[in-house]
């Protein structure tokens, strides 16, 4: 599957490695100048996070932060009565941690693996100490912190305005641009609480979704058949935030 446009700040490299064989694909760490990486890379240790595994629950004290190497992590607000919506997906364009970059140490959200990922995991005080000697890193980080937020804004306006059916191809596209693959494994229990509504209307968006030839789907797993028509179903937030993302990509060139 071809990269999506407007998703990154970065210009990613190839074949960078850790140092320790780990290859490099989280779009931040790419960005590096060698000087810079050689800085890094050597207090990065890479961490498997099989699904569902839960990096922070709301309240949690932050001590690490990750760099999303592979896969895909689900952001979600979590209410006093147990339930919980997704309002913001991380795939290698991201970090998880977001608030220890400004000096916060404790988690406002729940974040959990929902694709199987791979992750570079750095002290947060560690990083914090090298963040001063990095310019470009924090440069980086500062840029996919307001992405971050910008694509939050738009997530939750989305699950208020819009459709059910319209909020799931959205949600399939981000998720298929994150882990580059048109094949997701994804139960539809799961896709019911990723968008905060419940399982018979997913399975009712699929359907509409499935019959038009947009997606196949069988046994958890979803195939987007057909991306532009799914990219036309979707509401407006999906295009909104790739625009506003190459508008910033192009400020910052």
């Amino acid at each position: 599957m071809t990269r999506r446009p407007g998703l990154s700040l970065t210009s990613p490299q190839s074949s960078v490695n850790d140092g320790n064989g780990n290859a490099i694909q989280n779009e931040i760490l790419l960005g590096l100048s060698q000087a810079e990486g050689q800085g890094l890379f050597s207090k990065l240790e890479l961490v498997r996070l099989k699904v569902p595994h839960l990096l922070h629950e709301t309240g949690d004290a932050l001590k690490s932060l990750y760099f999303v190497n592979s896969g895909m992590i689900s952001i979600l607000s979590v209410f006093p009565d147990g339930k919980s919506v997704e309002v913001g997906l991380v795939g290698k364009e991201g970090i998880i941690g977001v608030p220890l970059l400004v000096g916060f140490r404790t988690a406002a959200t729940r974040a959990m693996s929902q694709i199987d990922a791979t992750a570079f995991r750095v002290d947060g005080e560690t990083l914090m100490a090298l963040l001063p000697r990095l310019p470009s890193l924090q440069r980086r980080l500062q840029q996919y912190s307001q992405i971050f937020t910008m694509e939050i804004g738009h997530v939750a306006a989305c699950n208020r305005l819009h459709e059910v059916d319209e909020r799931l191809a959205r949600w399939l596209l981000m998720c298929a641009d994150r882990v580059q693959s048109n094949e997701l494994p994804l139960t539809q229990e799961f896709l019911a609480q990723m968008l905060g509504t419940r399982r018979s209307s997913v399975t009712v968006a699929a359907g509409i979704l499935q019959k038009a030839g947009m997606i196949a789907y069988n046994r958890g797993d979803v195939k987007i058949i057909d991306r532009r028509k799914l990219e036309q179903a979707a509401c407006e937030c999906y295009g909104l935030m790739q625009r506003q993302v190459t508008r910033w990509r192009e400020d910052s060139e």
